[in-house]
């Protein structure tokens, strides 16, 4: 099937790349010249793992190819799926201008029947709108179903979630186009689950927001399993053996960042004030992540007091391992706080060293290497859980600190090889027992 794909970001490109892979002959479409000279030259511009080698091959195979024309793309493609950025507007919703362009963009060039299918992250009620605005810019007597398939891939796992996904949602009014499009991903195999529009749209922002509650959850007891002396590895065990439960995000830390989940729970907030109903959960999830970001730097000063002149690493710097994303990293709010407070802030990261320079404060220092970032350290922070960091070999480097005084901010260390070398450890949820607050606790239940 010929295919024109609208944007060529972490959504766009792999699914283009992964469309390719199983067949169809895909055109992608973007605006960015650079972009499309890189991606023309075989070049992947972000960090994905897998995506590179993906993309040659396609290239070699020519089922895979690059322009900057809308009209290029669009002749003779059957679908044309929109894969757009929508970034969190100055409201908290979604910024929809680069969606609302490409809409135009296919009411005056169309020249063919198609089916429009987005991908990108919008609002509940976007994909009629889209279906009006193309309607309204149509230049020639085409036939056009605009149908919703929300994306549900994992940075650093795209390729992968693509191959072996858990669901394909397509959301459609037209059943026609509904089967055009389960057509496009059967030599994937994975399971389809047919819906209406709106509720397409609505499973990608419950599925987020849901994914980033259990993560606020399992930190809100990490702070109890600290006060009560329990281990947070133990009960995120313990709970997701529950199969009602599941072990999946249930890993104490610094918080979710990144370009999904805290741009889905502002907008899932917006839609519910907008339509008059008030998310309880979701405000006291958003609260809780903002505050465990902020964790790390109250153990610290706890620890050393006054950080005026402190030298302090950051080890890891992107959202999350396996990729450059520096969207919502809580290294920025990290290291930005630590500023404020008078720390000498130096930082290191395997991949995003180039990115985070462009959106960390200048006066973060960045350094080649861990041992670098390392030499001289009053204390580190781990921030992202680097195959890298967590290799036992990797603990000898603390003793290059000027006090080996080391905060797990992704509980990811060998407390045990720590302890080896002399270094002081402090995950996240593993706390000696509060005698104050435990004897409180147990003397006011003997009262009852």
């Amino acid at each position: 099937m010929k295919i024109a794909i609208v944007g060529t970001g972490y959504v766009g490109l792999v699914t283009g790349v992964c469309l390719a892979a199983i067949g169809h002959d895909v055109t992608c479409v973007d605006v960015d010249e650079e972009k499309m000279a890189q991606l023309g030259a075989g070049i992947v511009p972000f960090f994905e793992p897998g995506l590179d080698e993906l993309l040659a091959v396609q290239r070699q195979e020519r089922r895979l190819s690059f322009t900057e024309s809308h009209e290029a793309a669009f002749s003779g493609a059957e679908a044309i799926f929109i894969a757009v950025g929508t970034p969190q507007g100055i409201d908290g919703m979604p910024d929809l201008r680069a969606l609302i362009e490409v809409a135009r963009a296919i009411g005056l060039t169309l020249a063919n029947d198609a089916v429009v299918v987005i991908k990108s992250t919008v609002p509940v009620g976007t994909n009629h709108f889209v279906r009006e605005l193309i309607a309204e810019h149509l230049v020639r007597p085409v036939t056009v179903q605009v149908v919703s398939n929300p994306e549900f891939l994992r940075e650093g796992a795209a390729v992968y979630d693509t191959f072996h996904g858990d669901r394909i949602v397509i959301g459609a009014d037209d059943e026609e186009a509904a089967r055009l499009v389960e057509a496009i991903y059967q030599p994937l195999g994975i399971p389809v689950l047919h819906t209406d529009t709106r509720s397409a749209e609505l499973i990608k922002y419950a599925s987020n927001a849901f994914l980033a509650t259990k993560i606020s959850f399992i930190n809100e007891i990490a702070q109890l399993c600290e006060r009560l002396g329990a281990t947070i590895e133990d009960v995120a065990r313990g709970m997701g053996m529950d199969a009602r439960i599941g072990e999946k995000f249930l890993r104490a830390g610094i918080g979710y960042g990144g370009s999904c989940f805290p741009k889905d729970v502002k907008a899932l907030l917006g839609m519910a004030e907008l339509s008059g109903y008030s998310f309880s959960i979701l405000q006291a999830v958003e609260r809780v992540n903002y505050r465990q970001r902020l964790l790390l730097i109250e153990k610290l000063v706890g620890r050393l007091g006054d950080l005026h002149g402190k030298r302090i690493a950051l080890l890891g710097l992107a959202f999350k391992p396996d990729t450059d994303d520096m969207r919502e990293a809580p290294s920025l709010t990290i290291a930005e706080t630590l500023l404020k407070m008078g720390a000498q802030v130096v930082g290191y990261d395997p991949v995003s060293n180039t990115k985070a320079r462009h959106v960390l404060p200048p006066a973060v220092e960045l350094a080649p290497g861990a041992e670098e970032a390392l030499g001289g350290a009053d204390a580190a922070f781990v921030l992202t859980e680097w195959e890298e960091f967590t290799r036992p070999s990797f603990a000898r480097l603390f003793t290059r600190m000027k006090a080996p005084i080391v905060f797990d901010g992704r509980n990811c260390l060998d407390a045990a090889v720590l302890g080896e070398w002399g270094i002081e450890y402090h995950p996240v949820g593993r706390g000696a027992w509060v005698q104050g607050t435990a004897t409180s606790y147990l003397e006011k239940g003997r009262s009852r």
